[in-house]
């Protein structure tokens, strides 16, 4: 009975030690003395006899016994029927956590799945569209594009996607213009920026989406630019041209690990978009020939990153905007909270880095470190005009390395490039708050041109470590107009007189009195 109740339970055990320890109290009790004793205990002797006592000892024995077994054995009895934890899913919701309700994991699509056919030839965008369907239909998931060239005109994304191009995969945008739709201008650019009314979209569109992921094993989106370009030039093109991928109104975006090329337009726009990260991608087009294939133009957008990334293309190599004169006033959203870190770009046309010119919103808080701009125009740019309004403020460069560049630092007020009339000309940009640390290079023609005006001066430019090779020692390498600032050490070469000069504890060793004149020479 005490063996039966002591495998049972860990109850039951212990009602067997209770059941032991009150047999072992009556063993004691009834145990006989040596020598005399009281008449209680002759009472009790009498009660039990030797033989019942003989029984009770041997009782208690096998209820020790038992305790002692169920302890050795009660762990692994526990082990051997207790079954492992099973993984919780993330709840789709607080309310379906409560009800106890989990969703799967989101689906993943085969793009071949869809009728695709990877030849380079077959038009696969019904593929395409359908597999997007199937995804937003689920509430999200991923699309894989395998292995092969995958021709399609433009689709869109949806929520909660990523879009994954396996190594080899290239998907190719079709080259007649009339498979790409056409939308109404952005509302901060009033304008197709190239031609008044519409502009054609983009090949892979997004608006309104959020968590929107494009990645994969370094796969290959190609714009096939080379006839917009050639229309383009030839004045054949009616609208503007379109971006290769373009992401409007959207947040929580990760480009990365993948390869962009020969866009017809910009290369990579996102248009108020929140929380970007754009990272291990990189972005061709011819250096010459391929006009304004911008690499990567946040406009209008908040908490962006930048980083790790190899951009040589026929424009900007990074532009950062937000808007276009009284459109883009108007329509008021910033530029702000932007890091471009550790990245390579290429501009023979252009700037390796640029602010502007469309900047009407507002451009602040920009950091742009570890930058390499070789073989390039005009390394990092800031560029305004009257009528642009809004401001360029607290922007930071720090460990730039130029080589081979025909202009390394600029800031230009006058870049008069306007949608329309309806500007205004008294509508004037605030420049102020530039800092340029460990700014290093080889090979550079001028090294810094700051070019402001009475309406427009350049407020607080700081250098501070600087040392750049010139190509032509006889100019005047270090130009500067209506700039305030100061230099804080060493700087070759030598600086402008427009600007306070301070040693490196930050002492003031000359105070300029020449901050408004103007020594800029576009002859070389």
């Amino acid at each position: 009975m005490l063996e039966a109740a002591a495998a049972s339970s860990p109850r039951a055990a212990a009602a067997a030690v209770s059941a032991g320890a009150a047999l072992a109290a009556a063993a004691a009790v009834s145990s006989p003395r040596r020598g005399g004793g009281s008449a209680a205990a002759h009472h009790h002797r009498r009660w039990a006899p030797a033989p019942y006592r003989a029984c009770l000892v041997a009782l208690w024995l096998v209820g020790f016994a038992l305790v002692f077994l169920w302890q050795s054995t009660s762990v692994g009895r526990v082990r051997l029927y207790t079954r492992p934890p099973m993984p919780k899913r993330a709840p789709a919701s607080a309310a379906a956590a409560s009800m106890g309700q989990w969703v799967a994991s989101p689906p993943v699509y085969d793009l071949r799945e869809f009728g695709a056919v990877g030849d380079g030839r077959t038009v696969n965008t019904a593929a395409f569209e359908a597999a997007v369907a199937a995804i937003a239909e689920r509430g999200g998931g991923r699309l894989n594009v395998p292995h092969g060239r995958w021709l399609t005109a433009p689709f869109n994304l949806t929520s909660r996607m990523t879009l994954f191009l396996a190594s080899g995969a290239e998907i190719l945008g079709i080259q007649d213009e009339r498979y790409w739709p056409l939308m109404s201008p952005l509302p901060s650019y009033g304008y197709g920026r190239e031609h008044k009314g519409p502009r054609y979209g983009s090949l892979i569109h997004g608006q309104d989406l959020k968590d929107v992921t494009i990645t994969g094993n370094n796969g290959t989106i190609n714009g096939q630019g080379q006839s917009w370009w050639v229309k383009f030039r030839r004045k054949q093109l009616n609208h503007t041209r379109g971006p290769l991928v373009q992401l409007m109104r959207s947040s929580n975006i990760i480009i990365s690990n993948i390869t962009l090329r020969d866009s017809p337009f910009w290369t990579l726009h996102t248009f108020d978009c929140k929380n970007v990260t754009i990272s291990e991608t990189t972005i061709l087009a011819p250096i010459a020939g391929a006009p304004n294939t911008d690499g990567i133009d946040p406009d209008s957008c908040e908490n962006v990153v930048i980083k790790n990334c190899y951009i040589s293309v026929g424009d900007d190599g990074i532009a950062i905007k937000s808007g276009w004169d009284q459109y883009g006033i108007a329509y008021g959203r910033p530029s702000a909270n932007i890091i471009i870190q550790n990245v390579v770009i290429r501009s023979m046309v252009s700037a390796g880095v640029s602010i502007g010119s469309e900047m009407s919103g507002g451009v602040s808080n920009v950091l742009v470190e570890n930058v390499h701009i070789w073989d390039s125009r005009r390394g990092v740019r800031i560029k305004t005009a009257p009528g642009r309004g809004a401001y360029v403020s607290n922007i930071a460069y720090r460990n730039i390395s130029l080589e081979h560049v025909r202009v390394g630092i600029v800031i230009k007020t006058d870049y008069n490039e306007h949608p329309d009339e309806g500007f205004d000309p008294k509508a004037v940009p605030i420049i102020e708050n530039i800092s340029y640390t460990s700014i290093h290079g080889q090979g550079v023609r001028v090294p810094v041109r700051i070019q402001g005006s009475a309406e427009i001066p350049v407020k607080n430019v700081t250098f501070h470590d600087m040392s750049v090779g010139i190509l032509d020692r006889k100019h005047h390498v270090f130009q500067c107009s209506f700039v305030q600032g100061q230099v804080i050490g060493y700087v070759f070469p030598v600086p402008c007189k427009n600007l306070d000069m301070y040693n490196e504890r930050r002492e003031l060793v000359k105070q300029s009195t020449f901050q408004n004149i103007s020594d800029i020479d576009y002859s070389f």
